[in-house]
């Protein structure tokens, strides 16, 4: 797939200084580029690349002016760093712009899907599952019963959706994601031994939703796991039964969430931290990497550590930690000497 200057220029709302017929089809960093490739330049650290890359095109500040001769074709923008990420989105976009049904493929008779569709090979959908408008549906996913998908959705490669599951718009899961499956019950009897309650519930995944490869989201017990607008979820995440992510929540990777714990809005949650189940997480909150939440949070808190508490208090208390060994060698040196007394 190839791209001239000007059809780029034009996308970008952008000028270009150089050849506008100059045609690339990948893109390079600016010290990596070579013949073919476009790349882009916003931090001024990486100026000197600009002339010796051999990238067919680059990307700058409108405000640019080199100092001495360039070959390279240049594209003139206001912001190089936002359009480039503008022209990432647009690559992407095109990349996976796939339709139309690979076989072989299972579609349920009852089930209805709407204009633009695309089926990778071996996926599955259930009964009465409806699906909207331009979804792209990859290969070896499994989509079960009574499943509600929105449109502009992108199911990656692997990804298993129980039944009953409902999806907003705009949303993507990635490859190996379990959405749907069992939450975590089970209830001990006489003997010890543990029998499994069923999870009759669902899973709620609203608009604009990203979830990263690998994660699973429980069903419900009773009612439903929610997931709600604008939630970005990193790989490997447990998110157990009735747990419930407010809106504009961005979690990272290996995070686990245990059943009914509800996180507010607009909180930034680092990666590998263990939250206990039945509390409430407010809004706005920040919970660094590596803690473990045990109690309730409050809006606005800032936290680390196991268990964590607030984020100042802490890098305090890492002082005092870390000059532990010097406060007992002289706790030791007071000792020894008042016994030689």
């Amino acid at each position: 797939m190839k791209f001239t200057a000007k059809q780029i220029a034009d996308i970008l709302e952008g000028r270009v200084v150089g050849n506008p017929d100059e045609e690339v089809s990948k893109l390079s960093k600016i010290e990596e580029g070579e013949k073919g490739s476009l790349t882009f330049l916003s931090n001024p650290k990486y100026n000197p690349y600009l002339y010796t890359t051999n990238a067919s095109i680059a990307i700058v500040n409108e405000t640019f002016e080199p100092e001495k001769e360039i070959i390279t074709t240049l594209i003139k923008v206001e912001n190089a760093y936002k359009a480039f990420s503008k022209l990432l989105e647009f690559y992407n976009e095109v990349k996976n712009n796939k339709s139309g049904r690979e076989q072989p493929y299972f579609v349920a008779a009852s089930s209805k899907i709407g204009a633009n569709e695309y089926l990778g090979a071996f996926s599955y959908i259930g009964e009465n599952v409806v699906i909207g408008n331009n979804v792209k549906i990859y290969p070896n996913c499994y989509i079960g019963d009574n499943t509600t998908i929105g449109n502009n959705c992108t199911i990656f490669a692997g990804v298993k959706i129980y039944s009953e599951t409902q999806i907003g718009n705009h949303c993507k899961i990635h490859s190996g994601c379990i959405i749907g499956s069992d939450g975590f019950g089970f209830a001990p009897d006489d003997d010890g031994h543990f029998n499994a309650i069923p999870q009759i519930g669902n899973v709620i995944i609203e608009d604009y939703v990203d979830i990263g490869s690998g994660s699973t989201i429980d069903r419900a017990t009773l009612g439903s796991t929610i997931i709600k607008k604008g939630v970005k979820l990193d790989n490997q995440i447990q998110i157990a039964h009735n747990v419930e992510v407010g809106e504009n929540t961005v979690i990272a990777a290996q995070t686990g969430i245990a059943g009914s714990t509800k996180i507010g809005k607009n909180c930034m949650i680092g990666g590998q931290v263990g939250i206990v189940g039945h509390i409430t997480i407010g809004n706005h909150v920040k919970i660094q990497a590596q803690s473990g939440i045990s109690k309730k949070l409050k809006d606005n808190e800032v936290v680390q550590g196991t268990p964590a508490f607030s984020y100042p208090d802490f890098n305090k208390s890492y002082v005092h930690f870390r000059n532990l060994p010097k406060m007992a060698a002289t706790i030791n040196k007071i000792e020894k000497n008042l016994s030689a007394e």
